[in-house]
């Protein structure tokens, strides 16, 4: 890792769980394992699974993989693959193997042949909706399929026809033989097999049937020898099947699977159904839209590793589930960024100010720190002219008492640079003000008898010859009510906040800052955080507003709750 590490974490039911494992000798080595589905981007739900396999293992001295469970390849594709391994790798984390559930599928095919001939499967020959009909319900048991004691070398046989490819898609299905009257109904008879005739990105064409989920994940648990499977509590009902089919196959391995609570934001969603509506129906701007509670989406907006990795420490590990506000996610942002984004000027809403009594043609060049409390960063010089740009919300003709900033008659000082006083206000023939003419004091420059002297108000500025015209995008929560998803009245879309993103196209910024990196980070003092956008060039630079200097929304959300 690059950048600072979390804080240190309190202990957990996880960590003391592996403790004692290592203790009492049931396990050797921690080997744990990040194994997302390759069908949709990662999200900042999927950030504590990966902080949290990965903080086990190198804490323990023991290693990580990176597994794509791919078993469906109707949803799956390698552009998933590709943006899965960028942002495991973005927030800071090396896997010791890069491992598929297609590596496996022969190994997987064999262990289904294993469970037949122990009387532990069989084909069932029924549609999926008669299936269905006979899992029962939470509190009536499931009855049998009439293919339940179908001898198994008939089961055999048609399961290596059907890996030969001779029925289409739904004409039978191979089912653990568990109990269709078990309290959990994840262990009435579940599939193990499907045909599928679909071509799948790693194999080709050369399986037509592939493993359910629960089937190939415990196994594909145990050929890499993960001590223990972290898994969020969605899984939990499933656990009693995959602890079944370790203890009945001839695995080399028995894995641990422990739950614990997902990540929920509010102002959000973390549903994949739900982000791929929010693409699919235009209502952001792709995936990586800033907006999106995607890693590709917080990357481009400006979240950090560091900050995604802190706020995956300070939230903790629990079976209890909670909403953490997004206020949180943002402070851990800031604090990241507050320590190490170098601060520069910018404008974005300009109002011209000629500093009447300033030599014209006369550029000054002010040597201003990078980092106000990090001399390390150095310094840069800045331009100062006779005009000048200023925000236009920094000036009020009629100002009430307590408005410190400038007003026909009132001074403020120009940061790092000296006092000035408004002389005249310049409108045009709609009444706009258009420009301030103002005078500046020489002995409040640094260095002069009047440096000291005091003014309520500090101003940013740029020097309009100077400052380089630039796109800025203003990014905020993408809903306007605390839980959109939770609504049983509206459509989730219908909560979308419509000030989420506002583009300014007449911004300013200091000159330099045009050709930057995207991705490179900085502050605009007084007025927040940012990041330059992949879309940003020499010729027309783009900013992304990651966070406000402060937060806004502390005082609205209590309101909501």
């Amino acid at each position: 890792m690059t950048d600072s590490s979390p804080p240190a974490a309190p202990s957990h039911f996880i960590r003391n769980r592996i403790r004692q494992d290592l203790e009492d000798g049931t396990v050797q080595r921690i080997v744990t394992r990040f194994p997302p589905e390759p069908n949709g981007f990662l999200h900042i739900g999927h950030a504590k699974s990966i902080a949290l396999n990965f903080a086990m293992a190198a804490e323990f001295g023991g290693e990580t993989n990176l597994r794509f469970d791919d078993t469906n390849p109707v949803k799956e594709e390698q552009r998933y693959v590709d943006s899965i391994r960028t942002d495991v790798a973005w927030l800071g984390y090396e896997w010791a193997r890069e491992c598929y559930a297609s590596d496996y599928f022969e190994q997987l095919y064999a262990w289904a042949q294993h469970l037949i001939d122990e009387g532990l499967a069989y084909v069932d020959s029924q549609d999926a909706d008669a299936i269905r009909a006979q899992r029962g319900t939470l509190t009536e048991p499931g009855t049998d399929s009439p293919y339940r004691d179908r001898p198994a070398e008939e089961s055999r046989d048609l399961l290596a026809r059907m890996r030969a490819g001779e029925f289409p898609d739904g004409a039978h299905v191979l089912r653990a033989k568990i109990d269709m009257a078990a309290p959990n109904i994840n262990l009435r008879d579940p599939v193990l097999y499907r045909i599928r005739h679909q071509h799948h990105a790693r194999t080709g064409d050369a399986w037509c049937i592939y493993p359910s989920y629960d089937f190939a994940h415990g196994q594909s648990d145990a050929i890499e020898g993960i001590s223990h499977s972290l898994c969020t509590l969605e899984f939990e009902d499933h656990r009693p099947l995959y602890d079944w089919l370790i203890e009945h196959l001839p695995v080399p391995a028995r894995p641990r699977q422990i739950e614990f609570s997902r990540l929920n934001l509010d102002f959000t969603v973390l549903s994949k159904r739900r982000l791929s509506r929010l693409v699919e129906e235009g209502h952001v701007d792709g995936w990586d839209d800033p907006r999106m509670p995607t890693l590709a989406g917080i990357r481009r907006r400006g979240f950090t590793p560091a900050s995604i990795r802190n706020f995956c420490t300070e939230i903790g590990v629990s079976k209890s589930e909670s909403v953490i506000p997004f206020g949180s996610l943002e402070r851990n942002l800031r604090d990241d960024l507050n320590a190490r984004a170098p601060r520069r000027l910018a404008v974005l809403d300009p109002l011209k100010v000629s500093l009447t009594n300033f030599p014209e043609g006369e550029v000054e060049w002010l040597e201003l720190p990078n980092h106000p409390q990090d001399p390390e960063m150095g310094t840069r010089k800045v331009p100062l002219t006779r005009e000048l740009l200023i925000e236009a919300s920094d000036f009020m003709e009629e100002a009430p008492k307590k408005f410190f900033r400038l007003k026909p008659g009132g001074e403020v000082r120009l940061r790092n640079a000296f006092i000035i006083r408004c002389d005249e206000v310049v409108k045009n023939d709609a009444g706009d003000v258009v420009e301030l003419r103002c005078s500046f004091d020489p002995d409040t420059r640094s260095g002069q008898p009047g440096a000291d002297r005091k003014v309520k108000g500090t101003i940013h500025w740029l020097s309009a010859e100077h400052a380089v015209r630039a796109e800025v995008r203003l990014y905020d929560r993408l809903f306007s009510v605390p839980h959109p998803a939770a609504d049983k009245e509206r459509d989730f879309v219908e909560h979308l906040n419509p000030e989420s993103l506002q583009v300014v196209d007449g911004a300013f910024v200091e000159p330099g800052l045009q050709d930057l990196e995207p991705g490179t980070h900085m502050q605009f003092e007084r007025t927040g955080y940012f990041v330059v956008d992949p879309d940003s060039t020499p010729e027309a630079p783009v900013f992304n507003r990651a966070v406000t200097l402060r937060d806004t929304w502390a005082k609205i959300e209590k309101q909501l709750r």
